[in-house]
């Protein structure tokens, strides 16, 4: 454990030269973990009621050089993206609007990928039609430059929607080989691990599971709400616990714990599966991997479902000291 006392934090991320950056939904905060303690850097204004508010970060591909952090969060018109530098955080940069919102299923979760490229998860916005709606955002992942412009490689000319089909995204990562895979809640039931490929669609609101139904991809791997409820994902590459390497890492709010999968030479299948920490920590929100390879992972339990404990909400810290 190297924090405590957090409100609600929804995700954080580790830059190079290891400053640490976190997110509180409810507050609408961005702060630093600087030795032992958070520094509020700035407060949105967020519409926080539901599931909404200040939900994902991600730090610049290029941050030694542009200092750049963005965040992805709610307003009472829409979920949106904007960047800022830390060190004058004043001062924010619209990078993207008009991400449909709701008081649930507003996805939230940011990442760039290896080819320098902004990723973002929405929700359906609880309307699950709009999921399988080309023309919306909803339910999405959508992929962007880092000032928010159309790339000239999408899936679809003229549009930022990399795959479809989604009731809300939850966590992005990429492993050593490059490919992406994402987490999203099920409908109280199949809450999914995807192997995302561009321009596929996975299937919401038409199917939900292993369908195996023409048209659509199936998940690599299906758990239930109870165990699973997952958030955030990083996958472990050259990290400090060797015998994790080229594995995903899943923090589950429901099923308290951090899953851990191990997938065959193409990625396409979970060949092994082991529940880490069950119970210790209560709701789980986010798990990134850090420069030096370890992993650090959010506490969720005073989001206004689980039951806070003494010092609530924390940031654990795994691997080597």
């Amino acid at each position: 454990m190297v924090a405590t006392g957090l409100a609600a934090p929804w995700d954080l991320t580790v830059t190079p030269g290891d400053r640490v950056f976190l997110t509180e939904r409810d507050s609408g905060r961005v702060g630093e973990y600087v030795d032992g303690r958070t520094r509020r850097l700035r407060q949105f204004p967020v519409d926080n009621a539901g599931e909404g508010g200040l939900l994902g970060i991600a730090h610049s591909p290029n941050f030694a050089q542009d200092n750049l952090l963005y965040v992805y969060y709610t307003t009472e018109e829409d979920n949106r993206i904007v960047r800022f530098d830390p060190d004058n955080p004043a001062e924010l940069d619209l990078v993207f609007e008009g991400i449909p919102q709701s008081r649930i299923h507003n996805g939230g979760r940011i990442d760039f990928g290896p080819d320098g490229m902004l990723y973002v998860g929405t929700g359906d916005a609880a309307r699950p039609a709009l999921a399988q709606d080309p023309d919306s955002l909803a339910g999405k992942i959508l992929r962007m430059t880092p000032d928010g412009e159309l790339p000239d490689d999408n899936p679809t000319a003229g549009s930022f929607v990399y795959s479809m089909g989604h009731r809300n995204v939850q966590g992005l990562a990429w492993d050593s080989q490059g490919r992406l895979f994402a987490t999203e809640f099920g409908p109280n039931e199949n809450d999914e691990v995807n192997r995302i490929l561009p321009g596929n669609n996975y299937g919401w609101p038409e199917v939900t599971g292993q369908a195996n139904q023409e048209g659509f991809t199936d998940p690599i791997f299906v758990q239930q709400p109870p165990d699973a409820s997952w958030s955030g994902l990083t996958a472990s590459v050259q990290g400090a616990i060797p015998q994790w390497d080229d594995n995903l890492l899943i923090a589950s709010l429901r099923g308290q714990r951090v899953w851990r999968l191990a997938l065959n030479e193409e990625g396409t299948e979970v060949v092994e599966s082991e529940a880490l920490f069950v119970r210790e920590w209560g709701r789980l929100r986010a798990a990134v991997q850090a420069g030096d390879g370890s992993i650090w992972v959010l506490s969720n339990n005073r989001d206004g479902r689980g039951t806070p404990r003494e010092g609530d909400d924390h940031i654990y810290r795994l691997g080597p000291q």
